[in-house]
């Protein structure tokens, strides 16, 4: 058995193709697919997080509105840039949103991948430490947020509040219980999954990861995925932890999907420089007839180490057309290997 989700990178234009012109239309289009997509049975609604883009960006409203209009589904993130975030405030939203949702966010953070402007997070009001790049204050960010979502009391008290306070000191509301063994990280490559493992925090694993073999992407990410158990075994952790990985899956099931996909098959993983002497591996696409997905998923190495699989959508083809390749990976691909 296996938790299947979808993830939505929530772009929208003002293109012809489109069924996503603004960008109202993708925030209430991702509302309405979360409710189909939990109709189906699917386990979770994903949403990427991207600043000074046409996609989606602030993700607690829309987390906030899913978990309004669904009961049983699992929301969250994948992933939200940490460079941007005020850790404290982000408590606050990420506590509420979980509330509304009855305790079903499961929020995926990191340190950050290439943005559309340079050093974005600067004008968002935050420098790097003496001494820090832009990924070691994600990193500190990320830890301040945990360290918070602990609901320990930290804040000395005003003497003479507005309201009576409790005795101690204050911890920041409202406080979602459990919320913090529902924080993922996105590691990009093995040191960073060990480093998610030491601190408690589950694994998201994407389409992309640092090139540190030359090997195929999915025996690569089943490594990191192996490495990660072991550095979470080791630091002696109670709970289960969590592993997902991403990717673009279609089954080929009438003419729309073979007009849509069934030309542009990429078969091959690739490999590309993701920032300045940084080489990364993008893993394939699986794109075929649901008999031959079958046989190609079935040796993925990395989906058979992971408890849970998010499936890349193209969010502007609108929410019918996304339902029906929910609905196909549900009806034709997952029961045969057994994740459903």
């Amino acid at each position: 058995m296996k938790k299947i989700g979808f993830l939505s990178f929530g772009h929208w234009a003002d293109h012809p193709s489109y069924n996503v012109r603004t960008a109202s239309d993708t925030l209430l289009q991702s509302i309405d697919l979360a409710v189909a997509a939990e109709q189906l049975g699917i386990d979770g609604a994903y949403f990427r997080v991207h600043h000074y883009a046409t996609q989606l960006a602030s993700p607690f409203p829309l987390l906030a509105a899913i978990g309004a209009k669904t009961s049983t589904i699992e929301i969250g993130t994948g992933v939200i840039d940490m460079r941007y975030e005020n850790p404290l405030y982000m408590v606050e939203d990420a506590g509420a949103a979980d509330l509304i949702a009855g305790g079903r966010l499961q929020l995926g953070i990191s340190r950050g991948s290439p943005e559309q402007v340079i050093d974005g997070w600067r004008y968002f009001g935050y420098e790097p430490r003496e001494g820090e790049t832009g990924a070691d204050m994600g990193r500190r960010h990320g830890v301040e947020f945990l360290q918070k979502l602990d609901g320990a009391g930290f804040a000395t008290p005003n003497p003479n509040p507005m309201f009576p306070n409790p005795p101690g000191l204050l911890r920041l509301e409202p406080y979602a219980e459990g919320l913090r063994d529902r924080i993922w990280w996105g590691a990009a490559s093995n040191a960073t999954a060990v480093w998610a493992a030491e601190m408690g925090m589950n694994l998201q694993s994407s389409t992309l990861k640092l090139d540190e073999s030359g090997k195929p992407f999915h025996i690569q990410q089943a490594e990191q995925i192996r490495l990660y158990k072991d550095a979470w075994k080791k630091a002696g952790h109670k709970r289960t932890p969590r592993v997902s990985v991403s990717r673009s899956i279609f089954a080929l099931v009438n003419d729309m999907d073979r007009a849509y996909f069934g030309h542009e098959r990429q078969q091959r993983d690739q490999v590309g420089m993701l920032e300045k002497d940084t080489r990364a591996i993008f893993g394939r696409s699986y794109t075929a007839e649901p008999d031959q997905l079958v046989k190609e998923l079935a040796t993925d190495e990395a989906i058979q180490e992971a408890d849970t699989l998010l499936l890349t959508i193209p969010n502007t083809l609108g929410v019918e057309y996304n339902t029906h390749v929910l609905s196909s990976i549900l009806k034709y691909v997952a029961p045969e290997l057994g994740w459903r």
